[in-house]
């Protein structure tokens, strides 16, 4: 798969701070790659740089196999973190002001907010202005104008802030399709469980450092430690704990069951299997629950960011 945006050695200086260092990454076409990081760390100047707000000191920048220019402001849709719209004016003639400026026609503009205001269930809103909406329903709009003129490339900065549960759903489920149709999209926020769901690829930046990148399952392979939850009902709880830890690494298990089972997390050494443990329970008691504890994506941001 080939790469829409490649950051190359970007580094980017505030007076005696530095806000990027030396930092690189590699966004495939059609993924929805996580941009993540603590405050502060550096993504928000990674993402003016690549929307062209500010400049780099020093590195590269390539769209398509093409150094950044002014040319590429239309293959990008951008939705910051701080809202941009302004207050007084109405929907609708706000909507079709942004459009234009993203080089769509008057008539090509209407066409496609009236797809997007149906589809969103909003038409009623039109002629409401921005200041009447409340927050929720200002980022609906923002949300529109971002991928109306169908750009190759969309940065979302914390997308859901605001929304309730039901239209942070709805909106997640636009921008899964936005990547079925062909967008790529750079997903920055701070809610791992939405990292969880919506991303292929992400990169973690850290006082200016990237210091992790790849796809999300080969990040998590790498921080897995073959550990295995399990819950099995006996007679012997006690007596089965004792043995269990002297054949295996056992710690405490915490997870909600119906029955009063023995609740152990039990680390298998290298060579050992998961088969050959499961055959071993199942011979002392009824196991009720046997799940591999793979290391979240919050887990590995707060042990990355620790450890570096």
């Amino acid at each position: 798969m080939s790469n829409i945006l490649e950051v190359q050695n970007v580094s980017k200086s505030f007076g005696s701070f530095t806000a990027l260092n030396k930092a690189s990454i590699s966004v495939p076409k059609g993924s929805i790659y996580g941009l993540l990081g603590p405050n502060g760390a550096g993504k928000t100047t990674l993402i003016r740089i690549v929307n062209q707000i500010t400049m780099p000191d020093s590195g590269v920048v390539l769209l398509d196999g093409q150094p950044l220019s002014p040319l590429h402001i239309k293959d990008i849709g951008y939705l910051p973190e701080e809202r941009g719209l302004y207050k007084s004016m109405k929907v609708g003639e706000q909507a079709l002001y942004l459009a234009q400026l993203k080089g769509l026609s008057h008539k090509e503009a209407k066409a496609r907010l009236k797809y997007w205001f149906d589809r969103l269930e909003i038409g009623d809103w039109w002629n409401k202005k921005i200041q009447e909406l409340s927050k929720g329903m200002a980022q609906k709009i923002q949300f529109v104008v971002t991928v109306l003129h169908q750009p190759k490339l969309l940065i979302f900065d914390e997308p859901f802030s605001g929304f309730d549960p039901i239209n942070a759903n709805l909106i997640k489920d636009e921008i899964l399709k936005l990547r079925e149709d062909g967008a790529t999209v750079i997903f920055s926020t701070h809610r791992m469980e939405s990292v969880e769901e919506l991303c292929d690829d992400i990169a973690l930046i850290h006082k200016s450092n990237k210091i992790l990148d790849g796809k999300l399952v080969d990040i998590k392979r790498q921080y897995k430690t073959n550990t295995f939850e399990i819950g099995i009902l006996t007679n012997q709880k006690s007596s089965l704990e004792l043995e269990l830890s002297k054949k295996f690494q056992t710690s405490a298990a915490s997870f909600k069951t119906l029955g009063d089972e023995l609740k152990l997390n039990i680390k298998l050494s290298e060579g050992e299997k998961p088969n050959d443990l499961l055959a071993y329970l199942c011979n002392q008691g009824e196991v009720s629950h046997f799940v591999e504890l793979i290391p979240s994506v919050n887990d590995i941001f707060i042990q990355t960011v620790k450890n570096n």
